[in-house]
């Protein structure tokens, strides 16, 4: 009996799909970000990746082995997938140590303790990520400049942070932007940030390969990006001296990395369209509110974990009509 197979009815539809060829696809998708992070902050983008690889795998093994007492399952890429979300969601001059203590966390506290892949409800790469910018503000807060690397590598605030800083001192917003990269140069990447976020266009490339390979669908990176321009277009246009506009709100920070990478993660994710839908409008409404009125110049991290805690609720209550189903429509007489 234990070799039976429990199978749901018809119809079924194999995609051919595994874990390990998602996770490796979503891996090769961020080869670009990855080179262009190397060109823009030298070997430390290099330091920063492995380090968080390594640590992200060796905490699951080390978990499944001696606490678990499972199999290990390292080799289906998920770990590793973290391991480069959690690096790209930091500076690359934050300390080795910091590294580690994020993946344990993400690995450790976000993952394997809801049973591993397919059970966690959080992100965990945004869990280690968030952790890192509560417990150590500094390190996380302080982004070296494109095109300085090493020891001595120049620090400066994102585009997000001067533009928040500036509006609380009273500049208007066009004064502000004066001072930053246009937004073509934003969207190549010629600006400070986190490791894998700074480059608009590598993030597109991936996600359109994402697409294009059937890995993700377009409804959560286009409902993210739609809700975030439409909702910063509206205040924009009410007030233009104290909002930035959409399209530099599409190209700075962690929006496209998020849409693309993060948001579509299948397990903290809504399993049907019009529930992904939503879910991505509400992380691009979330990520403006706070941009506009958090304490955070960012917010894509917070928004993208909010929306899933209310994943089940979606799952529940928004559901696709079912196979076969016929609406029967009483007459009266």
């Amino acid at each position: 009996m234990s070799k039976l197979f429990t199978i749901s009815p018809s119809p079924h539809v194999h995609s051919g799909d595994s874990v390990n060829k998602i996770m490796y696809g979503v891996l090769l998708a961020l080869l670009p970000a990855f080179i262009w992070s190397v060109m823009m902050f030298g070997l430390d983008s290099v330091r920063v990746t492995l380090i968080a690889v390594a640590a992200c795998v060796g905490f699951e093994l080390l978990i499944q082995k001696f606490i678990l007492k499972v199999k290990p399952q390292i080799a289906d890429g998920s770990a590793a997938l973290t391991g480069v979300l959690l690096a790209f969601n930091v500076p690359s001059s934050v300390p080795s140590w910091m590294l580690i203590v994020g993946a344990l966390v993400a690995i450790g506290i976000a993952k394997m303790p809801f049973g591993g892949l397919g059970n966690n409800p959080f992100n965990p790469a945004l869990v280690g990520r968030v952790f890192m910018l509560i417990s150590f503000p500094v390190n996380m807060t302080s982004w070296p400049v494109a095109g300085s690397f090493g020891v001595d590598a120049v620090t400066a605030a994102t585009p997000l942070a001067l533009l928040k800083e500036g509006i609380k001192s009273g500049q208007p917003v066009v004064e502000i932007l004066k001072g930053l990269p246009a937004n073509m140069d934003l969207f190549l990447g010629n600006m400070g940030g986190s490791l894998g976020e700074i480059s608009a266009l590598a993030l597109l490339l991936g996600g359109v390969f994402m697409l294009i390979r059937k890995i993700i669908t377009w409804h959560i990176p286009v409902s993210v990006m739609v809700s975030a321009a439409i909702f910063s277009g509206i205040f924009w246009l009410i007030d233009p001296s104290k909002f930035a506009d959409p399209i530099f709100h599409l190209v700075t920070g962690g929006l496209m990395l998020g849409a693309f990478f993060m948001a579509t993660d299948m397990v903290t994710s809504p399993m049907n369209p019009k529930a992904q839908i939503i879910f991505g409008a509400g992380i691009g409404i979330l990520t403006i509110l706070i941009r506009f009125w958090g304490a955070y110049p960012e917010g894509v991290s917070f928004a993208i974990l909010i929306m899933n805690a209310l994943v089940p609720l979606l799952n529940r209550y928004v559901k696709p009509k079912r196979f076969g189903e016929v609406k029967i429509q009483s007459t009266n007489g």
